[in-house]
């Protein structure tokens, strides 16, 4: 039996000093567009799920890494990896990372392999913090079963301990 390699679903911005993500981080760079992410907030022992997005509304550059892993029969299982930072204001009252989110200006830079290395370190910072907005979704987003725009929908925030941001 091979052993499988894949890529965690999300890796920290110090990923290029990691020799997993070294060859990556060098040569195998993409963006992950995204409407917006989840993250969940924590009260006692329950977790409300929020939807965290561009306050425009617009797509986000979520800076990745892919890889190719090749089993011994032949057959090829494609992977990759959002890298992670510290949270910026908006998220950090849901949790201590987030996704890099590239401006679109930097897409080029980000996805030549040609570019110095130097010059992407910059890129793996936190989003403005005037960036996105948060707030709570429905709890339905918690089953893979469901799958339907209402899952990014807003719904009312708890009257008491509400996550203002």
């Amino acid at each position: 039996e091979g052993i499988i390699f894949t890529l965690p679903v999300n890796s920290q911005s110090t990923a290029p000093a990691y020799v997993a993500f070294r060859d990556a981080y060098r040569y195998r760079r993409c963006i992950i567009p995204a409407n917006g992410f989840y993250e969940w907030q924590k009260a006692g022992a329950a977790k409300r799920p929020y939807f965290v997005r561009a306050r425009d509304d617009l797509p986000l550059g979520l800076a990745g890494l892919w890889a190719t892993w090749h089993s011994p029969d032949g057959s090829e299982l494609h992977t990759c990896t959002i890298i992670t930072t510290d949270a910026n204001a908006t998220v950090r009252p849901l949790h201590d990372r987030m996704a890099v989110i590239l401006p679109p200006d930097a897409y080029a830079l980000w996805l030549d392999p040609d570019a110095p290395l130097s010059s992407l370190a910059p890129l793996l910072r936190p989003a403005p913090d005037d960036l996105l907005i948060a707030y709570p979704v429905d709890a339905r987003v918690n089953s893979p079963a469901n799958d339907d725009p209402s899952l990014i929908a807003p719904v009312d925030a708890p009257q008491q301990g509400a996550l203002e941001l």
